[in-house]
């Protein structure tokens, strides 16, 4: 058996293990790296510590301790209802002025992480604020990002466009883009009316002088009846009840018949705003790391108020952080050992030109849902080389197919995408969420290839 196979069985025995028992995924994914390291890679502790995503941990670190001080010192709250206002209370609107906005922040070249750690914590707190289900948001945000990063000047474009043209192969840079923006927006469709998107339809927001403490959205959970509670509690399962939802309508009530101060712009408050518009700045045009922006920001914050910072370190999703850094690290060992260019041969060994396209799409999907999109697309498209120089597979039609499939699973909670939604939701709907994500990035990286396939390889090869 060769050390290939020996790695993929391991990844296998890693999910299966912590699925049906209580240890964390994280940790078994590390002690994994370690053993297959030592036993059979023959790598020393060097080696492995050197797919450790440093990077990746300084942004989720970076951005949630960030969004933590924003909440404790209400900029987030007086962010959420500013959003409330431009869109005149209009509840449902909301998940699709984030989608846009991080697809516009891709667009212009921001990377993935950066444009979603700047727009997740502000959507999933209007999602806590107004009942809305923390999945629907998440992956509005999440497929935004991955909608906006084909432009020609975005990441995800400049990387393939750049691939195609070291290898001499046709390419469409803006069908390419245009195809990934539709499938996307034809993504979140069916995502806002899976993840309970109609009951949000019609409904509006009432700012009350308390700011988005002081009320749930205009109607408590029971009159809206989608199973939350009004301050965005976990949601209901179908035969369940949410807990504490006596309580939290209660509470809800209470505080609409007794408004607080509104929310004013203090400080703090205005310091976090430039501090946040600063990291939009500085990913966008300065190409700096959004992880360690975000912890400057958050050191300058705490010298200016101290007691913003309360708590905040605490609040951090640290589960989160072991469990996509121990996966990523452990992925990348894979890479290492060559395992993912030994299933890109395998799969270039096959005799037919159509299934073999179909296997790389979905090879691009599944291994891009636990690592990294850029390195990906820089990996798989030249394993496609052989099928394209052949020319029984159109070129254009199979790297868009192989483009989106290895791009629309990054909303996995196991990619950086997946992980900062994660990481940003409300830690009583944390684990919800978790599942939710892990589920439809399972699913969507076998359907997503399927569909890309039939729409963009097998036209073009008949």
């Amino acid at each position: 058996m060769s050390d290939q196979v020996i790695s993929i069985i391991a990844l296998v025995l890693v999910f299966a293990i912590a699925t049906f028992s209580a240890v964390h995924l994280g940790a078994l994914a590390l002690v994994a790296a370690f053993i297959i390291g030592s036993t059979v890679a023959d790598e020393s502790t060097d080696d492995l510590f050197s797919g450790f995503p440093g990077d990746l941990f300084v942004v989720l670190v970076g951005v949630t301790l960030l969004f933590a001080v924003a909440k404790n010192n209400g900029t987030v709250d007086w962010l959420v209802n500013a959003a409330v206002r431009a869109v005149r209370g209009r509840i449902a609107l909301i998940p699709w002025v984030m989608f846009l906005v991080t697809a516009l922040l891709t667009a212009v070249g921001a990377v993935t992480p950066a444009a979603v750690g700047i727009v997740a914590p502000i959507g999933l707190g209007f999602a806590a604020a107004y009942g809305i289900n923390p999945v629907l948001m998440g992956l509005l945000i999440a497929n935004g990002a991955s909608a906006g990063g084909f432009s020609p000047i975005g990441v995800f474009g400049s990387i393939t466009n750049n691939v195609v043209e070291r290898n001499h192969l046709p390419g469409n840079p803006a069908l390419l883009f245009t195809a990934s923006f539709l499938f996307n927006v034809v993504l979140c469709v069916i995502v806002f009316f899976t993840f309970g998107g109609r009951r949000l339809l019609g409904q509006r927001a009432e700012t009350y002088k308390g700011g988005v403490g002081g009320g749930s959205g205009g109607k408590s959970g029971s009159e809206r009846g989608d199973g939350a509670s009004p301050s965005g509690g976990q949601p209901v399962e179908a035969g369940g009840a949410a807990p504490g939802r006596a309580l939290a309508v209660a509470a809800a009530t209470t505080t609409r018949t007794a408004p607080e101060e509104p929310l004013r712009l203090d400080g703090p408050r205005v310091l976090t705003l430039v501090g946040l518009l600063s990291l939009v700045a500085g990913a966008l045009f300065f190409d700096l790391d959004v992880g360690l922006m975000a912890l400057t920001i958050t050191v300058v914050l705490s010298l200016v108020s101290p007691k913003s910072v309360t708590g905040a370190v605490d609040r951090c999703a640290w589960s989160t952080v072991l469990l996509v850094c121990g996966i990523v690290t452990y992925v990348s060992q894979m890479e290492r050992m060559g395992t993912i260019d030994y299933l890109g041969k395998q799969v270039a060994s096959i005799q037919a030109p159509l299934v073999g396209a179909l296997l790389i799409c979905l090879i691009g999907a599944l291994v891009s849902a636990f690592a990294s999109t850029t390195g990906m697309l820089g990996a798989l498209i030249p394993l496609a080389v052989p099928f394209l120089l052949a020319g029984e597979v159109g070129a254009v039609g199979l790297i868009t197919a192989l483009a989106i499939s290895a791009s629309v699973v990054d909303a996995s909670p196991f990619s950086t995408s997946g992980a900062l939604v994660t990481a940003n939701t409300p830690e009583d709907q944390r684990d919800f969420v978790f599942r939710r994500l892990m589920a439809w990035g399972l699913g969507i990286s076998l359907v997503g290839p399927l569909v890309t396939w039939g729409l963009f390889v097998v036209p073009t090869s008949l």
